[in-house]
């Protein structure tokens, strides 16, 4: 049958914008990774989606949308810091620090393929936020020159890469934006979330994406710590 191949296709094109935008990267062209992280989040969200509506699920495509989505939000994040930090030095063996985003890359998606509590609830930054985080720091900068000294720094580049690759596998809960019911009480941090993510899109675009990462984990952590308090009371 040919609608079973549909999702693993779709999943292939992720692989393909992944393998792009290293190209673009290593060629220079920094600020292209984070369009082609944006393309492949969208087949990613779309091989999922087609693979629930044809009721086509398979091991196999379960495997190969974990490698893409190692080359596209792990190497692909990885160069981009890489090349950043390259331009920026002239040390030869710190670009290469920038790598470890792909190595924990790896292991947050192998922790995700056979961790039973992520459900309802991510354990670690996904793999997607932080390609999403990383790529559009370029945008950032340049929406903010002030911050263009602190941020585009190889020291603080590499500093970022190494702080966002603990997080990826760290005993984290986060927000998963799923939702069982629509209530408010229930939801409220998931709405809060989502209210700062199209504020942060239509007002600065692109360079809104790492405040709207940052917020995530920092409503995760905080709902995280209500939630523990009230089980204590």
């Amino acid at each position: 049958m040919i609608k079973k191949h549909i999702p693993n296709a779709i999943t292939s094109l992720n692989l393909l914008a992944g393998m792009m935008g290293i190209y673009f990267v290593l060629s220079g062209k920094i600020g292209y990774g984070a369009y082609f992280i944006f393309l492949a989040a969208i087949f990613d969200f779309l091989d999922g989606f087609v693979a629930r509506i044809l009721k086509v699920h398979s091991e196999i495509g379960k495997q190969l949308d974990s490698l893409a989505d190692l080359v596209t939000f792990g190497v692909l994040p990885s160069f981009i810091v890489f090349q950043w930090v390259k331009e920026l030095t002239n040390d030869e063996f710190l670009p290469f620090l920038a790598l470890i985003i792909g190595v924990f890359s790896a292991l947050r998606l192998a922790k995700f393929n056979v961790d039973t509590r992520q459900t309802d609830r991510f354990i670690g930054v996904p793999t997607p936020a932080n390609a999403l985080l990383i790529s559009t720091l370029p945008f950032f900068v340049n929406k903010f020159p002030a911050t263009e000294n602190i941020i585009a720094n190889p020291y603080t580049l590499i500093g970022i890469a190494i702080f966002m690759s603990i997080l990826l596998v760290a005993e984290l809960p986060l927000i998963a934006l799923k939702f069982k019911n629509y209530k408010f009480q229930p939801n409220l941090f998931r709405y809060f979330t989502l209210a700062i993510g199209v504020i942060c899109i239509i007002t600065l675009g692109l360079a809104g994406i790492p405040i709207i990462i940052i917020s995530y984990i920092a409503l995760s952590v905080l709902e995280g710590a209500i939630y523990r308090n009230e089980s204590k009371v």
